[in-house]
């Protein structure tokens, strides 16, 4: 690595450096005696305008800066899983082990751990052709994934040799395949999206555990969705419980510019829960980006870029991969610095005009794809972006933006946080193109009758929403029976199905099935109820039936062998409604 330039301008991260010519836009580049990674993102004439990945404190005019000649790429092999990174893919704890708590400037550390040994079973042998994304062994990196040895992207031709079954570092060739040696890790630069064969129409839901998402607002494997909300109204704990609790093979999780705090509270509580499909822990099929908030600005942008690479990575392996993004507010804030400091003509409230097409290049790397290689495979990448709109403005750019590119949106609520309705996912102005798709796994797999219980459920709650208008100006005592009874069961809609305590051992998580069984039976109690008040029997008379109470004990009943439990409620809310009417029967005839 040589001199390449001089530093001419230092502006904060942004550092301008002349002598540059024949650089290249987003080449990685060491700036100063300390040798900060740094990326040029634009060139003039001689001149290179570098962001630096690190603290500019202290460096000078004329200080060296050296090319690498490379882009900014991830390592991508066995040692991914479980990992800490920050933006810009250094292993935290081995940082820690190096320099102490707080990360100094200019130190590095290999992503992949180089000593450690990985037990590789290679699937060809010697003349076999191979092609770009083929399966040529595989290491059990964890008890929960295996990863499997890819032919890299840009590699084909035959075997010409492949090392037995045995322990080996990533640093040792495996392989050579038409003159080109093959390791266990291959790099990929994280601004490119990698190759697939056929990209395709999601079908089936990632099912996540929270009811208010699976049930009215699913989301589909390979979708693309967003989670808006104000200061204080769940978005971090809500995306946590994404990434603990839906059904994917792998959960990458990005802090970009959180609270050090909520990062390390995520890390501590993946290190103790046990995935439920699986019985091992999370941890086991997890990687993790900390960028927190008091970290150099500019890597808050690579950050992302670099999770959605190593979701790729995975995707083309045939896993199911889920990446959630806390919070792309912070990564679009760190881009209007850096575009402010370029002095770039800024758009709405300071942004970039580039805004929308960088979010853009982010979000459509998700999809259900089917990947390059063989043996055939299928994968897919969601991603959830958290947006902070200040203030809970909906209407600032970030979100507007966002909404453009996005297929959900779960719209978090300040009124409902207040109230302590958690999630404080708003029913009303939420929504989920992926409906019609995931209908027909919903109706094969859970229940036939998913589709028109979510309809009739969300009709009694958009009801409620027009009669609460009417209840201000005249009180709930003026309505007819039936609009009494829409408002009683909309209310045990809200707090017995749609509230869920992220902190309860049961209720944390709730399988689809129990979420439909659950549903059913507040609709029976509304069904049952129309026919009671038509035979005379006020909703003050329902209100005080004694199987309310154990419809809202619901979410208590244990995930495991609950039909019985719910076939028993059903039976009880009809006989303690048969009881009313025979009761209400004999009063009319005395």
């Amino acid at each position: 690595m040589t001199v390449k330039g001089v530093i001419y301008r230092v502006s904060g991260p942004l550092v301008i450096a002349e002598g540059m010519k024949g650089s290249k836009v987003y080449e990685v580049v060491e700036v100063g005696d300390e040798r900060l990674i740094g990326e040029i993102i634009g060139v003039e004439g001689d001149k290179a305008i570098i962001q630096v990945y690190e603290d500019t404190t202290g460096l000078k005019v004329g200080d060296p800066v050296y090319g690498t000649g490379y882009p900014l790429a991830a390592e991508l092999g066995p040692g991914l899983i479980g990992s800490i990174y920050d933006g810009i893919q250094r292993p935290l704890p081995i940082l820690e082990e190096l320099v102490g708590f707080f990360v100094k400037r200019g130190v590095k550390a290999a992503p992949l751990p180089r000593n450690k040994k990985w037990h590789f079973t290679p699937l060809v042998k010697k003349g076999d052709k191979v092609s770009p994304g083929d399966f040529i062994g595989y290491v059990n990196e964890t008890e929960i994934v295996k990863h499997y040895v890819m032919t890299p992207p840009t590699v084909k031709g035959v075997v010409e040799y492949i090392v037995q079954e045995g322990d080996y570092t990533i640093d040792e060739p495996i392989a050579k395949i038409s003159d080109i040696e093959v390791k266990m890790y291959h790099k990929w630069p994280v601004r490119k999206p990698r190759p697939y064969k056929e990209k395709l129409e999601p079908r089936e839901p990632l099912i996540t555990g929270q009811r208010v998402i699976d049930f009215f607002f699913p989301l589909a494997k390979g979708g693309k969705a967003a989670i808006p909300g104000g200061f204080g109204t769940g978005k971090t704990v809500t995306l946590q419980q994404l990434t603990k609790w839906s059904y994917v093979d792998i959960a990458i999780y990005v802090g970009c510019g959180e609270r050090g705090n909520e990062m390390a509270d995520a890390l501590h509580s993946f290190r103790k829960l046990i995935d439920p499909r699986t019985g091992k822990p999370l941890v086991n099929r997890s990687v993790f980006i900390a960028n927190t908030s008091n970290m150099p600005v500019a890597a808050r942008e690579t950050s992302v870029f670099l999770g959605v690479t190593i979701g790729e990575y995975f995707r083309d392996m045939g896993y199911h991969v889920l990446m959630v993004a806390d919070s792309t507010s912070r990564w679009a804030e760190a881009m209007r610095e850096i575009s402010g400091r370029l002095e770039e003509l800024p758009g709405e409230e300071g942004f970039p005009a580039y805004l929308g097409s960088r979010l853009a290049s982010f979000y459509e790397r998700s999809g259900f794809v089917k990947a390059f290689g063989s043996p055939e495979r299928y994968g897919s990448l969601t991603i959830m972006g958290a947006v902070s709109p200040p203030g809970a403005d909906f209407s600032e750019p970030v979100t507007q933006a966002t909404l453009r590119i996005v297929r959900a949106l779960y719209a978090l609520d300040v009124a409902l946080a207040y109230r302590r309705h958690y999630p404080a996912i708003n029913w009303l102005t939420s929504y989920s193109l992926y409906v019609d798709n995931v209908q027909d796994w919903w109706h094969k797999n859970i229940d036939k009758e998913w589709r028109a219980l979510r309809d009739k459920a969300l009709a009694i709650l958009q009801k409620e929403a027009e009669l609460e208008e009417l209840v201000r100006l005249v009180g709930a005592e003026a309505l007819p029976e039936e609009d009494r009874l829409v408002l009683e069961v909309a209310r045990m809609i809200r707090e017995d199905f749609l509230q869920q305590s992220a902190f309860h051992e049961i209720d944390t998580y709730c399988p689809p099935k129990k979420a439909v069984l659950m549903m059913k039976a507040i609709l029976l109690f509304y069904e049952l109820g129309l026919e009671a008040i038509k035979r005379g029997i006020s909703v003050d008379e329902i209100r005080e039936m004694r199987v309310k109470s154990k419809i809202a004990r619901m979410k208590e009943i244990p995930n495991v062998g609950f039909e019985d439990a719910f076939k028993q409620l059903f039976d009880e809310i009809r006989s303690e409604y048969e009881v009313k009417i025979k009761e209400a029967g004999f009063i009319g005839t005395a």
